[in-house]
Parts: C-alpha cells; sequence; structure tokens
C-alpha cells in the first residue's frame, strides 16, 4: 500500500506559536491536568493558549481560580450572572471566582 507524495505547497517547514499568540504581553501557556473537560475536546496533557486580554463572555472557555485552584470550564449566563459551567452538565458551579483568561488555542497530542 502506497501514500501519495505530499505537494510541496502542502508542507509547512515552520511552526511557530508565538504566531497563534495576538497579545504577549497578555498571553500565557497552561498544561491541562485531567479529563474534566473532555466533552469539551480539552484532554489531560493538552497545552492550552490564554489571553488575559480578551472579554470574558458567555460561551467562551477560560481559566478561573476557584478556591486557590486554577481549572478549565466554560462561562454560562445564569439568572442573569456569569458562571462557570460544571463539565458534562447544564449546571453552574456555586461560589466565587476569578477569571485568569480566555482559551483561544487547544494545543491536543494524539
Amino acid at each position: 500500500m502506497s501514500f501519495p507524495a505530499p505537494s510541496d505547497q502542502s508542507i509547512d517547514t515552520n511552526l511557530d506559536l508565538n504566531a497563534l499568540v495576538k497579545n504577549p504581553p497578555a498571553t500565557f501557556f497552561f498544561r491541562v491536568s485531567g479529563d474534566s473537560m473532555a466533552t469539551d475536546c480539552i484532554h489531560d496533557g493538552d497545552l492550552l493558549i490564554v489571553d488575559r486580554s480578551l472579554a470574558a463572555v458567555e460561551g467562551k472557555l477560560v481559566i478561573a481560580a476557584v478556591a486557590g485552584e486554577l481549572l478549565v470550564r466554560r462561562l454560562i449566563h445564569l439568572d442573569g450572572v456569569l458562571k462557570l459551567q460544571q463539565p458534562g452538565t447544564m449546571a453552574a458551579h456555586v461560589g466565587d471566582f476569578e477569571v485568569w483568561g480566555v482559551i483561544t488555542t487547544v494545543i491536543h497530542t494524539v
């Protein structure tokens, strides 16, 4: 069995993660630990690019500080207030949280 050779136009010779960063001073990388966000295709070991300068609005995936722990969650509107959606459910996190940044890119290893 053979596979067609890729054309020169389909090969990107350089991979530069900086091209994925729109605002370097406000951007950080975050390594995921655990599979709680697997329903959103974010898995253990994935690398996230997070931008602190973007508005944290409904539907966005964010890094949030909850009780001294950093978590990956989706923002939802509930009773007119932004809340953190619990993974795999429509339920919201109860309690205070602080959004550290909006996830712009997920780099997933297969």
